[in-house]
């Protein structure tokens, strides 16, 4: 790896660049580089938003400020608040210097004629260092440079939200510590997606796969919002021990610009999402990785409707599982309990009717 570039294709990257381009995109490169299933994509490098930072000003602006503020450990919401409202502003308002934003149009160029469809869409992902569950954003179905570059912008600005600036003085991290990577990857049509773990989350049972999945993308699952089917699989054996089919009455799909949330057809609503190939399908597909990576996954995934299966299944996303303290409840219900904080306050019965241009957290 060319530690000069700031910006780099999957197949070039790996774990071990953790430090320079992000957990998320990190995990992405390794997976690519090991054959699996990665939708198309390139990771934008955290030198490249600290170049950004420097070259545009922004950065001693922010340091001035920070230092203006004095300690932040202990202090109301309204100063975690409008610090977080300056911030970003500082952020969102310069401009990306011209060599850095000539690398960033380049490559997504060069991405849309690999695959051959100008303007193809994206997901524009966030992928901080250090692992900071839902606290973060991702922007789906982005399309042209214009965009695109205003929604890196937007990831950057993600690391000084109050909730994100809070966290990290109750933790007496610096407040401006949080530096992210950006993920452009190629957006998966969705007809059905979700997570599975190669262990159970809630009783650290390593016997079984546990998949969880929605009609249309996974923001659907992940969100927590939504009811979800939910199938427990035995690892060696390949057997369904258990499925539940909920009543899917809202799903997140890709609009002409964005992801909205919208009714599920009546028809889908109780049918299950998967087949029992798609399921198996996805048991060997987080076994593998976890062969690979020496430890138990929790994986992000999605079944592509413009492709046939076996085709037709990517992976968006993997880390190492986490297992929660037992108490009650489906696997669903511990990852919303660390997923969604970000949603506190907010109006959910709003939210599930409709959101553009979603900014999911994760």
């Amino acid at each position: 790896m060319n530690l000069d570039k700031l910006i780099f294709w999957f197949n070039e990257t790996g774990k071990e660049h953790n430090d320079i381009l992000g957990k998320k995109c990190a995990n992405l490169g390794e997976s690519t580089r090991r054959g699996l299933p990665v939708p198309p994509g390139f990771a934008i490098s955290i030198n490249l938003y600290r170049k950004f930072l420097v070259e545009s000003g922004a950065g001693k602006e922010m340091e001035n400020y920070i230092e203006s503020l004095g300690k932040l450990q202990n202090r109301e919401i309204g100063v975690y608040r409008e610090a977080g409202k300056t911030l970003q502003e500082i952020i969102l308002t310069k401009e990306i210097p011209p060599t850095l934003k000539k690398g960033i149009v380049s490559h997504y160029n060069e991405l849309c004629e690999k695959i051959g469809i100008p303007e193809i869409a994206v997901a524009v992902r966030s992928a901080g260092t250090e692992s900071r569950p839902g606290m973060f954003n991702t922007y789906l179905n982005i399309k042209g440079v214009e965009n695109i570059l205003q929604k890196v912008k937007e990831v950057w600005a993600s690391a000084y939200t109050p909730r994100a600036i809070a966290f990290r003085a109750k933790k007496d991290i610096p407040a401006l510590k949080d530096e992210l990577g950006v993920g452009i990857v190629k957006m998966v049509n969705a007809k059905s997606a979700g997570i599975g773990f190669t262990v159970d989350p809630v009783t650290a049972d390593d016997s079984k796969v546990i998949v969880e999945a929605n009609w249309g993308l996974g923001e659907g699952v992940v969100s927590g919002i939504e009811s979800v089917d939910r199938f427990v699989i035995e690892k060696e054996t390949h057997t369904i021990t258990e499925r539940s089919v909920g009543k899917k009455v809202k799903r997140v799909v890709m609009k002409e610009n964005g992801a909205e949330w919208e009714e599920t057809p009546n028809e889908l609503q109780s049918t299950s999402c998967l087949n029992d190939d798609e399921i198996i399908a996805v048991v060997n597909l987080a076994k593998k990785l976890e062969n690979l990576m020496g430890v138990a996954q929790d994986i992000e995934w999605a079944f592509d409707g413009d492709f046939s299966f076996p085709d037709n299944l990517f992976l968006l996303q993997n880390r190492p599982a986490k297992v929660v303290a037992k108490k009650t409840g489906s696997s669903t219900d511990q990852l919303a309990d660390k997923l969604v904080g970000s949603l506190k306050g907010m109006d959910l019965s709003k939210t599930k009717d409709k959101i553009k241009n979603i900014e999911f957290r994760f």
